[in-house]
């Protein structure tokens, strides 16, 4: 967004638009039988956490690195085996809750594009089964 005045965080609503993106999503979750175990027990902090995140990412208060420090994300995710079939699993319930929201646009795309991009930056296992790209 080229408007310092009005971040995305604003076009979308602020906290609520941010909370209910995340409840939609965590629901989700709850309820994919190969997505679900790698998430612990108790999902509430998660769920705040990531509120918190996303927030803040798309311009809203800093209050995730008030509480939690940088957000590390590669290193965080790290201790969790996400494979392309996990990253897939988790961008369809995260696209399909934004899908579910529609924001505006620039906002729309802009979300969509980081929530692609990030996905695949977190994957750290490779599928013995899954032919890789090589450069040509």
């Amino acid at each position: 967004m080229t408007d310092p005045d009005h971040t995305l965080y604003d076009l979308v609503g602020g906290d609520a638009f941010f909370r209910d993106l995340v409840r939609r999503f965590y629901d989700y979750v709850e309820q994919d039988p190969e997505l679900r175990p790698m998430f612990p027990d108790d999902l509430a902090p998660g769920r705040e956490w990531q509120y918190l995140f996303l927030a803040q990412f798309f311009g809203g208060p800093a209050r995730y690195i008030a509480q939690r420090g940088h957000p590390r994300l590669r290193m965080r995710h790290m201790p969790f085996p996400i494979n392309k079939a996990a990253q897939e699993r988790w961008l369809t319930h995260m696209l399909t809750a934004l899908d579910e929201l529609h924001p505006p646009e620039p906002a729309y795309t802009e979300m969509r594009e980081y929530f692609i991009r990030g996905s695949l930056f977190l994957v750290n296992q490779i599928d013995p089964d899954t032919p890789e790209d090589t450069p040509s």
